[in-house]
C-alpha cells in the first residue's frame, strides 16, 4: 500500500500543475514558466537574480509572471512596461512589500525607502527632500564632500610617499563616503584621520559595513511564512542581533548629541548636522520625532549614500581603465576646465560633461541595485494588457533593461559618448528608479560620484591590477560588486604633485 504514495503524490502534483495553467490563463495574468507545487518557480531564481530574470524575459517577455513560494512577483524588463508601471499605475504599485527584513530592521516601516505609502511617507519624503536634498540643502553640504575628497587624495598622496604602490580601492571610497554620511548627519568623521588606513581604521570600517549593508535582505519565510510559526528562527535571530547592533550604534550617535548639547552653552549652531536639525524638531514635535524616528531618517542615510555611491566609484574608476581611450579623453577635459593649480570642486561639474557620461555609463551596466527595490500593487490593475492582482510584488529589472540590445546599441560594451549632447530616454535608464519611490539622493550621490572619480583622475596614474576587466563580476547582494577587493596600482601625476602637497599640508583635521 505504501507503493501507492509516490504515485499519489506525482498525480496530485500533475493536477495542481494543471490547474494553476488554466487558473492564470483565465485571469489574463502575464506568461509564466511552468511553476513547481509548493515552490513555485524558486528554483529557476539563482544566486542572480537579475541574470536569471533576464534569461527567463528573454524567453518569455519583458512582463512576466512568477510564483515564487506563496508570493505572487510581476517582473518588468521594457521601457514600455516601465512606463505603464510608474505613470498610469504609479499610485497603485507605490507601496512597499512587508517582509522578514522590514519587520526587525526598519523601525517598524518608519524607515522612507520602506515606509507604506501614506502620510507618514508623505512627512518623512519632505523633511529629508528639505534638509537633505533640497538645492539650498546641497550647496551646504557640499563643503563636506569637497572635505573629505580633499582628505582621501592627501591620504593616498601620503601612501604612495612611503613607497606602497597598490591601492585597496573599494577600502578608501567606503571610508570616504562613510565619513560623509557621519559628518552629515553627527558633525564628524566615523574613522578619524590618525587611523585611516590601519587595521584598527578597517576594522572599524569593516564593522560598520557589516551593520548597514546587509548582503542577504530576503529570507526564506519572506517566500514560505508558515516558516515563522514553525520553529524556522535561525534568520529571525539574525535579523534581530543586526537590528541590535543598528540601534545601538545610533542611540550612541543621538546621546552622545545630546550629552555635548547638555555641557554646552553655545546656542548658536543648531541646524549644522542632521541630528541637530532632528532633536529640535523634536522638542517641538515630540509625539512625531521619536527617537525611533530620528534613528530610522539616520539609518537611511546610511543604507542608501554610503556602499552605493561607493560601488558606483569603484565601478567607474575599473572601467576606465580597462578603456584607456575614455580615461585620458576625461583627463584631458579636466585638464582643460579645472587645470592643475586646484582640486576639481562641484562648481566644476557642469563644464565637464564627459564625466557625467561616464558616470551614467557606469550606472548603466551596473546599477548599484540591480532589482530596484520592490513595489507592491494596492489594487488590481492592468499591464501591457496583463492582470495584476491585488498583493503582487513587482519587480524592476534595471539590469536586463539597461542591457537590451532592443533598446541599446552594443548594450554590453562601455560607451560613455552614448550619453552625449541630451539626456537619456526616460524609462531606458533608470538607476535611481522611477515615480513617487524614485530615490530623493540622486543628485547628491551623482555630486559625490563624480567629484571623487574626477579628483582620482585628475592627480593619479592608476592601472588595474585586479581580477581582470570590470564588468566581469556581478555579486548576489545589495550591489553588483564583486566580492573580491579591486587593487589598483597608482603613484601620484607629475603635474598634480604641487596641488597635491598642498592638500596635504591643509587636511582637515576633523
Amino acid at each position: 500500500m505504501e507503493n501507492v504514495y509516490p504515485y499519489l503524490a506525482f498525480l496530485l502534483s500533475l493536477l495542481l500543475l494543471v490547474f494553476h495553467h488554466f487558473l492564470r490563463r483565465k485571469r489574463k495574468l502575464p506568461p509564466s514558466p511552468l511553476a513547481l507545487p509548493i515552490i513555485g518557480h524558486l528554483h529557476l531564481i539563482k544566486n542572480q537574480p537579475h541574470l536569471a530574470l533576464q534569461r527567463l524575459a528573454s524567453k518569455y517577455g519583458p512582463i512576466l509572471f512568477l510564483r515564487l513560494g506563496s508570493l505572487p512577483v510581476v517582473v518588468v524588463s521594457s521601457p514600455s512596461a516601465v512606463q505603464e508601471c510608474f505613470t498610469k499605475n504609479d499610485i497603485i504599485f507605490a507601496n512597499r512589500p512587508r517582509s522578514l527584513s522590514g519587520d526587525y530592521l526598519t523601525y517598524n516601516y518608519t524607515v522612507v525607502v520602506w515606509a507604506s505609502y501614506c502620510d507618514l511617507w508623505r512627512d518623512l519624503r519632505r523633511l529629508t527632500s528639505i534638509e537633505l536634498f533640497s538645492s539650498r540643502s546641497l550647496q551646504k553640504s557640499s563643503i563636506i564632500r569637497k572635505d573629505e575628497t580633499r582628505n582621501l587624495i592627501s591620504h593616498l598622496l601620503r601612501i604612495s610617499r612611503t613607497g606602497i604602490r597598490k591601492l585597496e580601492l573599494r577600502y578608501w571610497l567606503s571610508l570616504l563616503t562613510f565619513n560623509i554620511i557621519t559628518r552629515l548627519a553627527a558633525g564628524k568623521r566615523c574613522v578619524a584621520d590618525g587611523e585611516a588606513g590601519t587595521e584598527e581604521g578597517k576594522r572599524l570600517l569593516e564593522g560598520l559595513t557589516e551593520v548597514f549593508v546587509p548582503r542577504s535582505p530576503v529570507a526564506l519565510c519572506d517566500f514560505f511564512p508558515i516558516l515563522r510559526w514553525v520553529g524556522n528562527k535561525q534568520q529571525e535571530k539574525s535579523m534581530m542581533a543586526m537590528r541590535d547592533k543598528r540601534d545601538e550604534l545610533l542611540q550612541g550617535i543621538l546621546d552622545e548629541f545630546r550629552e555635548k548639547k547638555a555641557k554646552s552653552s553655545d546656542t548658536g549652531e543648531h541646524n549644522e548636522t542632521l541630528i541637530e536639525t532632528l532633536v529640535g524638531l523634536q522638542e517641538s514635535e515630540p509625539e512625531f520625532y521619536t527617537d525611533d524616528m530620528i534613528k530610522s531618517i539616520i539609518l537611511t542615510m546610511f543604507i542608501a549614500g554610503t556602499e552605493t555611491s561607493a560601488t558606483t566609484m569603484e565601478r567607474a574608476i575599473l572601467l576606465l581603465l580597462d578603456h584607456p581611450e575614455a580615461f585620458q579623453r576625461l583627463r584631458a577635459e579636466i585638464d582643460n576646465q579645472v587645470g592643475h593649480g586646484r582640486l576639481i570642486e562641484e562648481s566644476d561639474l557642469a563644464k565637464l560633461p564627459f564625466l557625467h557620461c561616464v558616470i551614467n555609463e557606469t550606472l548603466r551596466l551596473h546599477p548599484t541595485i540591480p532589482l530596484l527595490l520592490p513595489h507592491y500593487s494596492s489594487e488590481e490593475c492592468t499591464l501591457g494588457g496583463f492582470k495584476v492582482l491585488q498583493g503582487t510584488t513587482l519587480l524592476v529589472n534595471a539590469w536586463a533593461l539597461h542591457r537590451d540590445p532592443k533598446v541599446w546599441d552594443e548594450p554590453e560594451k562601455f560607451r560613455p559618448e552614448r550619453f552625449e549632447g541630451e539626456r537619456p530616454e526616460e524609462f531606458k535608464f533608470i538607476p535611481f528608479g522611477m515615480g513617487r519611490r524614485a530615490c530623493p539622493g540622486a543628485s547628491m550621490a551623482m555630486r559625490a560620484v563624480s567629484l571623487v572619480v574626477g579628483a582620482l583622475v585628475q592627480c593619479f596614474e592608476l592601472e588595474n591590477v585586479g581580477q581582470g576587466e570590470a564588468s566581469q563580476g556581478s555579486g548576489s547582494g545589495v550591489t553588483t560588486l564583486k566580492n573580491e577587493a579591486s587593487e589598483v596600482a597608482f603613484f601620484p601625476r607629475r603635474n598634480a604633485l604641487e596641488l597635491m602637497s598642498q592638500l596635504q599640508n591643509n587636511m582637515d583635521p576633523r
